[in-house]
């Protein structure tokens, strides 16, 4: 695995749009306000020329411009590091235009962004063996003040920090809009996380002193389930032969989901699955879905995913600072991890080392 510089003082940081650009509000507001700030830590910003854009569907730009924009900035000698500019909806269509082939053979650079921009982390990770980071998309850093989850995010981009705790409180309604666009998160509900050992719960359903505090490790991959599952079986879809590479290490997946309902998420879990996602798997980190909160039919987002993913008889955790409901932990796709889990703490430690 390859694993970029961090960025330096003075470093300069590119700014793609591989996905949505920043054209409304209230990113727009908040993207201008995060260069500002990045220009007040010494940094220099760089700007795509699809950041501003509009002319795609559920993209910034066409699929080949945005292609274009990608290859340019992460090839070019001016940029440090990448953050993209947001998420959207169809980054899938730049994949045909992206040359993986280059990157594979260039200096790596760190990309960091979420969401719909798991098309091109998690690429980066099983077709290219370079590392990046799941993690806030560049309006995040316009908020102010800056919660924990982005100073976290902004020292790992520094590679100043790459042990992460979580937070104590999650956001389920935001205060964030047009009229409000550097409002933080606004985090009240208490985070609760479920820790499971195959098909069995142990938060609270055993002795304290069997569970007192355990831990695991693997090779960390993974992203948006709604974009993975759109990719798996396709040709970019090296998810298998990644998982076989790192078999000495294991795999922990990180796994969360943005529209997904429990019956999608449970579906595309199967899907995953049987392609073969799964294998040399060490445990699973899941997150707090966003539209997969509401249950179904008898079925709650615990079970849609542990019913599925109990056979592999390892850890899951369920409900983690992942994803679309902030905070969000940024984590390195592809580093060696190590998680620690305290279940009647509601503790967690994810512990990334670069090799």
């Amino acid at each position: 695995m390859k694993f970029p510089e961090f960025l330096k003082n003075n470093g300069t940081i590119g700014c793609p749009a591989p996905s949505f650009g920043c054209s409304t509000e209230p990113y727009l507001s908040s993207f201008k306000n995060a260069q500002k700030v990045f220009g007040e830590l010494g940094h220099r910003v760089i700007c795509g020329p699809n950041a501003y854009a509009e002319e795609g569907i559920g993209i910034s730009n066409t699929p080949e411009k945005c292609g274009a924009e990608w290859n340019q900035m992460y090839l070019s000698e001016d940029t440090d590091v990448l953050i993209s500019c947001g998420g959207g909806e169809m980054m899938c269509e730049i994949l045909d235009y992206v040359d993986f082939e280059a990157m594979k053979n260039a200096k790596p650079k760190w990309f960091m962004g979420y969401s719909d921009n798991t098309n091109l982390g998690f690429l980066m990770a099983t077709l290219c063996d370079t590392a990046s980071i799941y993690g806030p998309c560049a309006p995040a850093f316009g908020m102010d003040p800056w919660h924990d989850a982005i100073k976290d995010a902004y020292q790992l981009l520094r590679g100043e920090k790459l042990q992460m705790e979580g937070y104590p409180l999650y956001e389920t309604e935001s205060l964030k809009d047009e009229e409000h666009p550097l409002t933080p998160y606004h985090c009240t509900e208490p985070r609760k996380i479920r820790v499971y050992q195959g098909y069995q719960e142990v938060t609270g359903a055993q002795d304290a002193k069997d569970v007192q505090e355990f831990a695991f490790s693997g090779r960390l991959i993974g992203g948006c389930l709604d974009i993975l599952a759109n990719l798996a079986g396709t040709k970019f879809d090296k998810a298998g032969e990644f998982c076989e590479r790192y078999r000495d290490d294991g795999v922990i997946w990180f796994l969360e989901a943005c529209d997904l309902s429990v019956f999608a998420i449970r579906r595309a879990i199967w899907e995953l699955q049987h392609a073969g996602w799964f294998e040399h798997v060490k445990g699973f980190l899941i997150g707090r879905p966003l539209a997969g909160q509401e249950d179904m039919m008898g079925l709650d987002h615990i079970h849609a995913v542990t019913d599925l993913l109990g056979k592999y008889d390892v850890p899951i955790l369920l409900d983690v600072d992942l994803g679309h409901l902030p905070p969000m932990m940024p984590v390195i796709v592809g580093s060696l991890a190590e998680v620690r889990v305290r279940p009647q703490q509601q503790w967690m430690q994810l512990n990334m080392q670069l090799k």
